[in-house]
């Protein structure tokens, strides 16, 4: 949040049990271009923070991994 978003936004996620968590942002074709996370987490809830000053506006899609676990959710930045 917030979404629509200018410059930066927050992701939230919660992690129900221990283990590997890759959080990634890809561009509308995509393509890679940020890894916010990629390690081993306990258990909990936790917000990561995405700075797109250096890219254009549009849409880009974040994609969380965990063990047991895949979302991917849209995201509009606005400039």
């Amino acid at each position: 949040y917030p979404n629509p978003f200018n410059p930066a936004t927050k992701i939230k996620f919660d992690i129900p049990q221990n283990g590997q968590v890759l959080l990634k942002v890809f561009d509308m074709l995509g393509k890679e271009i940020a890894t916010l996370n990629n390690s081993v987490l306990p258990a909990g809830k936790y917000v990561a923070e995405w700075n797109a000053s250096n890219f254009p506006s549009g849409v880009y899609f974040f994609k969380l991994e965990t063990t047991n676990f895949t979302d991917i959710k849209r995201m509009v930045l606005v400039k």
